[in-house]
């Protein structure tokens, strides 16, 4: 499993080269250069250069790319620029549907994360899941509701895109990927909203989400940190079993092995954050 901590990975477009620095130094954990849908067909080759003139001059930079489509004309260019480029740490499928286009991607030795935007792409996640290079796994919730018919920011909508949030924990936990993306909260304006949403995936096991816009990383992060609250139990908790209790009661409550393990994960996300 990847200890790459990604509580936030921000995407900025590939035809505004003026953003990139001010995106790496918002905070992110990473930063998502799209040469897919922020980019209009007239601009893809550009951003490319744009991506490689600012990673030349800004060595010590690190940076994803989400490339476009296993179909479009410019996907063997992009995938062949992120493989020569030290700078690209990583690459972004979109619409990734099957474990042989995935392996493809992967074949540059850069890491990958595959995103689900279609029902094919559910489909083949298990095999995609497995596939050697991938990091980690994400969801296009917009397209994949399009692509299931849903009608998105419904309350039944999204009942279906919690059968996809197990899918992709399930799949994430078999073949022993870091913990998978939240996919995007579109109404970056929308602070209240945004924690609600992000406290939502972290209570169903998601490990960070992705990001449209700066603003949206402290709020992330803020709300992926322990309270002090938990911060406090799971302390007492692991001094209590420090003193070879085996179980025991705290506040009510009936601690084993797996609580206690859970005091040791809030600690540590409290060290990560």
């Amino acid at each position: 499993m990847s200890n790459v901590l990604m509580r936030t990975a921000l995407f900025v477009p590939g035809n505004r080269p003026e953003r990139f620095a001010k995106a790496l130094a918002c905070g992110a954990d990473a930063v998502i250069v799209d040469f897919e849908d922020a980019v209009q067909e007239t601009d893809k080759a550009a951003a490319r250069e744009h991506l490689g003139q600012f990673l030349d001059a800004n060595p010590d930079a690190r940076v994803w790319v989400r490339v476009n489509t296993v179909h479009h004309q410019q996907h063997a260019a992009e995938l062949a620029f992120c493989a020569r480029v030290p700078g690209v740490i990583g690459v972004m499928l979109p619409k990734a549907e099957c474990q042989a286009d995935v392996a493809r991607a992967a074949q540059g030795g850069k890491a990958v994360i595959p995103i689900i935007e279609s029902a094919e792409g559910l489909l083949g996640l298990a095999d995609i899941a497995q596939t050697k290079g991938v990091q980690r796994l994400t969801y296009g919730g917009l397209d994949l509701s399009l692509d299931l018919g849903l009608v998105a920011g419904h309350s039944d909508a999204e009942r279906m895109l919690d059968q996809v949030r197990f899918a992709l924990l399930l799949h994430s936990r078999l073949a022993r990927l870091a913990p998978p993306l939240e996919t995007v909260f579109a109404r970056f304006d929308d602070a209240s909203g945004l924690e609600r949403f992000m406290g939502a995936a972290q209570g169903m096991g998601f490990g960070g989400m992705l990001c449209i816009h700066p603003t949206q990383v402290a709020i992330a992060h803020r709300t992926l940190r322990p309270s002090e609250s938990q911060l406090d139990w799971a302390q007492r908790v692991l001094e209590r079993a420090g003193d070879g209790a085996g179980a025991f009661q705290l506040d009510g409550q009936m601690v084993d092995a797996p609580v206690i393990q859970r005091a040791r994960n809030v600690l540590k996300a409290a060290r990560d954050s």
